[in-house]
């Protein structure tokens, strides 16, 4: 259940989904691979207008990179 918890988003299935990894993400974005590394396994979140980012780049809607825990939405 604390794992469950923890992942927040869901950036690593997107990329997997759309056959891309970290590595090319971090390309798009200009980040460091070590930070998008973070993201994948949710021990860091990027903040809103970077998901609004990554959420371009995949081109999916920011609904689709997060994942909201006991929620009925």
């Amino acid at each position: 259940m604390e794992k469950e918890a923890k992942d927040l988003n869901r950036i690593k299935r997107v990329l997997v989904e759309k056959k891309k990894t970290n590595r090319w993400l971090a390309e798009q974005l200009g980040k460091d691979e070590a930070t998008t590394s973070k993201w994948c396994t949710n021990n860091a979140q990027p903040n809103l207008e970077t998901l609004i980012k990554i959420a371009s780049i995949l081109d999916v809607e920011v609904q689709e990179l997060i994942r909201v825990p006991n929620s009925n939405v």
